[in-house]
Order: C-alpha cells, then structure tokens, then sequence
C-alpha cells in the first residue's frame, strides 16, 4: 500500500452529523425473496408502517426480530439496503453465511410472510464533500458497501475491497461514481482470518484526504484498522472501523472508537 508522504498532513477531519430518529417498531411483509449470489438473499419488505422510514447513511442498520425456540424472538441488526418511499419498500440483504436464527429465517421466507422491524436508531452521516473512499469489508459489508456506492454523486472516487468465498459472490452496482471494486477470495471458515483482505488492501495507493470505511468480523476489522491507523499512520478521524460479527458469537456489532 502506498501512503501519502507525511500520512499527518492531511486537512482536517470530514464532517460527521450524527441524526437520531424516532424508534419505532414496524411490522412488515415480505413482498418478494431474490437469490442475489449463493451466499446472499436480497429480502424485499412492504408495508404501510414504512410510511415515515427514515436512512440517513448508508451503514445505518435496523433491528429485525426473528422467532426462535422456546418462543422467545432474537435480535440482529441488518443495512436498509435500499427504501422506496412510493412504493413502501425496504430492501434487507441476508448473507446466509451461518446456521443462525436470522439466517433460518431468510432462507425459509416466503411472499406473505411477517417480519418486524425497529430502527434506525440514528445515522451518522459523513460531509458530502469527501470526493474519494476506501471500502473494506466482508460478505455482512456488502449491503453497506453496495448502497454507498449506488448513492455516490458524480465525480465520487471510490475503490472497494470486499472478501468473499469466490468469484461466484461478486456482486455489480450501478453507480454514478468512478468505482473501483476489488474482491478477496478466502474460504467462508477464514472469515476471521485477515490475511486475504489484508493482501488486497496493501495493493492499493491510498490517497489523502480518503476516508476509508471498515467493517467485517471483529479480527479482521482489527487487524485493518492497526495496518493502517497504527503501522502507517493514516489518520484515525478520517476513518470509521465496525466489527460486523464474532466468529462464534451472535449479535455483536461494534464500532471502534
């Protein structure tokens, strides 16, 4: 990876405005079920409760409730990865990369079928006037990743850097920016491994005045982060870094301070 000569030098941090929306709870049915890739369903939800839906950024995310014995329903957070206020619609991407209850579900779900919806809580949105970005992530980033992409306004400079289980999960985005998409090929069992995404990522000649976007399993985000943060100086607030998931546990989305 080439760095800017003095990593230091870079102006001052974007802008970042941190909105919070009401939370309400919607309950929603499933309009249409699309196998996007193997690995990933793209779940369409309608309903008259997304009447005031709100997604300020592209990595907001919503709490879906799914049921699971003995009854009582769990908790995850998935990206609205796109909402059609005409027609009531709210776009949820699944990576059935588990055997979770989420992942049950979406692979069960049919048109018809009921599905209740929290959030978003809040969305952090980044200055329009960042003009160039590094996206980092893995199969649970995509619908992140494919959003901000498709929302980018002409003359945006974007590379994205997505690790997959193959050639077979690339996915196309239709976007007015100039995009270059990159994809690390690993196993779905080295998902916690950083190796591959680390490879891609040292490929890249990053820019100043880029803000890079993190987001994958927990050690892989670590390891990405300190790579450019701490080895090479790149500067902390032009970055945002999440932990998506934990190889082994359920639910345990984090952003890095």
């Amino acid at each position: 990876m080439h760095f800017p000569a003095d990593s230091k030098s870079v102006s001052s941090a974007p802008r970042i405005d941190r909105v919070r929306h009401e939370l309400k709870w919607r309950l929603l049915t499933v309009a249409s079920v699309v196998q996007l890739t193997p690995g990933m369903l793209r779940i369409n939800l309608s309903g008259e409760d997304l009447s005031d839906f709100r997604s300020l950024s592209p990595d907001d995310h919503v709490k879906i409730f799914v049921p699971a014995p003995p009854g009582e329903p769990e908790r995850r957070d998935y990206t609205p990865r796109r909402y059609d206020a005409l027609s009531r619609t709210l776009t949820i991407d699944f990576a059935v990369h588990d055997a979770g209850a989420a992942t049950r579900w979406a692979l069960q779900a049919r048109p018809g079928d009921r599905l209740e919806v929290a959030g978003p809580r809040g969305s952090a949105v980044v200055s329009p006037d960042v003009e160039r970005w590094l996206l980092i992530g893995d199969e649970t980033a995509l619908p992140a990743t494919g959003r901000r992409i498709e929302e980018a306004a002409a003359g945006t400079r974007i590379t994205s850097v997505v690790a997959v289980s193959g050639p077979e999960e690339h996915q196309k985005f239709e976007t007015r920016a100039e995009l270059i998409a990159l994809w690390a090929h690993r196993p779905l069992s080295q998902a916690a491994d950083p190796e591959a995404l680390l490879a891609a990522v040292k490929t890249i000649g990053l820019e100043p005045e880029t803000f890079v976007w993190i987001a994958a399993e927990a050690a892989v985000t670590r390891a990405i982060r300190a790579h450019l943060v701490e080895k090479h100086c790149y500067p902390l607030s032009w970055t945002k870094a999440s932990r998506y998931w934990v190889m082994g546990h359920a639910d345990a989305r984090e952003t890095f301070d």
